[in-house]
């Protein structure tokens, strides 16, 4: 990348193909971090400081394109949304909050469970459910990599797991929450 010419083609590579991975759920995190901090290297705009403002901007561009394809594909549910974008496939996330019954009436449990504990003050019954629930979490993680990894994938199964993890992860976070209001 010491040529900054003829990069705009480059620039729209889909955040896979920036890093030069397989376009896939399970992706190898350390394949991930290197790849990272290769093409960040290359592209710092410390590293172009001398060029043209031109040159300059584009390097900037690229910087920024790095930095989000990195911070997408890190995540599990960011990386499913994006497969799932690349594949035409919208998540509905904001507008299709149907979801299966047994799903909804886990969630109460899940719910009911950490306000029992919020309430009561209850730290150790905290810290179970938010391992319990990490737990839980990596079993749907393994479920969506197998809708979008399988041959064929299952894009409508996928759309409903990424909501379904929506779900979780925000759970986790009002455990977090919790956790932290007691231990302060």
């Amino acid at each position: 990348m010491s040529d900054l010419s003829g990069v705009g083609s480059e620039l729209q590579q889909d955040f896979f193909a920036l890093f030069g991975l397989p376009r896939r759920f399970g992706i190898e995190m350390e394949r991930l971090e290197q790849a990272y901090l290769d093409r960040q290297a290359q592209v710092h705009p410390d590293r172009h400081a001398h060029r043209s403002d031109s040159e300059k901007r584009v390097a900037m561009q690229w910087a920024t394109r790095v930095n989000e394809a990195y911070r997408t594909l890190r995540k599990p549910m960011a990386r499913a949304r994006y497969m799932l974008e690349l594949a035409g496939k919208d998540v509905g996330a904001e507008t299709n909050t149907v979801m299966a019954p047994e799903f909804l009436m886990e969630q109460m449990e899940w719910r009911e469970a950490v306000e029992e504990a919020r309430i009561g003050a209850d730290l150790t019954e905290l810290e179970q459910l938010h391992r319990r629930l990490s737990v839980h979490a990596r079993e749907v993680n393994e479920e969506l990599a197998r809708q979008l990894d399988g041959e064929p994938g299952d894009l409508d199964g996928a759309s409903d797991t990424v909501r379904r993890l929506m779900f979780i992860e925000k759970l986790q976070q009002d455990i977090d929450d919790a956790i932290d209001a007691l231990e302060d």
